[in-house]
């Protein structure tokens, strides 16, 4: 099997199927409105995750049919049909947050059990080896990783940036490792993400919507305790790799829980949003996004595979100085929004 074959019918295929769902959703006026609180400053079409959910599922499905992925974890891998469908139905109905929370449950647990739970984890002065308690801690994260992805997806391309860069890392350790089922899985999103990016990048023609970053959050949450079986990766580098999203999400739920606030409503007070309206640009936040991720997360990520005896150091290490700059950008707190900053918050 050709991986840049591969690679390249997922990319395509995903941008001309991005600009289908960008025509109908016009179509049928399946829009973000936007209020007070958004990014943007004209009304955008939503749903183009869909095209991220289709083509993953329909190239993993290559893949298990040529035998390259066993068959628990594709079947894991299907449970991300169901965060799919509530995304797309809460894109045009709202629904409540009971249904949300009660399919992410349902779908993480199913994963879970399918792959047959989670594995020990080394904490460097001790290992963790009880497997409720590492199942429970494996269905939080599960749990957490849907929602992470959907609150982060506030500004144009960085939720799609994020999955390019975290998938393209999680290839390269699978290639290390001579990790084949993480190399396909990684190589699917990356692939569908990017072709996505093309519309969504900032001035961004197109949203990805609950149907993308649910189901991206759940992709990575399974990609993880996959590639933590075949011992091509550690929690530790999920942890580091995602570490941006991870402490700017935890510091304004925290600070929302500490202030009363439903931690599910929408809002903009995110370091990133914040970031954004500073910055006049989104463009920038996500450039600034990667280059931390690459110059300053990557090379410890590769420590926790290299030297993973220590990788609760050097997570620590690399997450304390993005906790830091979350507190600066002042991560949950609410700030009033200019009006005149809307034009230029879409460069």
């Amino acid at each position: 099997m050709s991986y840049l074959l591969y690679l390249g019918v997922i990319f395509f295929a995903s941008v001309l199927l991005s600009a289908a769902i960008k025509s109908v959703a016009l179509r049928i006026e399946l829009l973000a409105i936007p209020v007070a609180r958004s990014a943007h400053n004209k009304p955008t079409p939503v749903g183009g995750g869909l095209a991220i959910s289709l083509l993953s599922l329909m190239g993993l499905s290559y893949c298990y049919g040529l035998g390259l992925i066993e068959q628990a974890q594709f079947f894991a891998m299907f449970t991300l049909l169901a965060i799919a469908v509530v995304g797309i139905a809460d894109d045009i109905w709202q629904l409540a947050i009971k249904w949300r929370l009660g399919v992410q449950l349902l779908a993480s647990v199913v994963a879970l059990t399918l792959l047959g739970g989670m594995t020990d984890i080394d904490f460097t002065l001790f290992t963790l080896v009880n497997p409720w308690l590492l199942n429970l801690l494996g269905l939080l994260a599960l749990i957490w990783l849907v929602n992470l992805y959907n609150f982060m997806d506030g500004i144009d391309g960085l939720a799609g940036l994020e999955a390019c860069f975290v998938s393209a890392l999680a290839c390269y350790f699978g290639w290390i490792a001579g990790d084949g089922v993480l190399i396909l899985m990684s190589l699917t999103l990356f692939a569908a993400c990017l072709g996505f990016l093309v519309w969504n990048w900032s001035p961004a023609q197109l949203f990805m919507g609950d149907v993308g970053s649910g189901f991206i959050g759940l992709y990575l949450g399974i990609m993880a305790i996959v590639s933590m079986q075949n011992s091509s990766m550690t929690v530790w580098t999920w942890l580091l790799l995602l570490g941006i999203f991870h402490m700017d999400a935890s510091i304004t739920l925290l600070r929302r829980f500490a202030n009363g606030e439903k931690w599910y409503q929408g809002h903009s007070s995110h370091a990133y949003q914040h970031a954004a309206r500073s910055l006049a640009s989104h463009r920038k936040v996500c450039i600034i996004v990667l280059i931390i991720n690459c110059l300053w997360l990557t090379p410890l990520a590769w420590l926790t595979v290299e030297e993973s005896r220590y990788g609760v150091f050097w997570t620590l290490l690399g997450l304390l100085p993005l906790v830091f700059i979350a507190l600066k950008l002042n991560a949950g707190k609410v700030q009033n929004i200019a009006s005149s900053d809307s034009n230029a918050l879409n460069s």
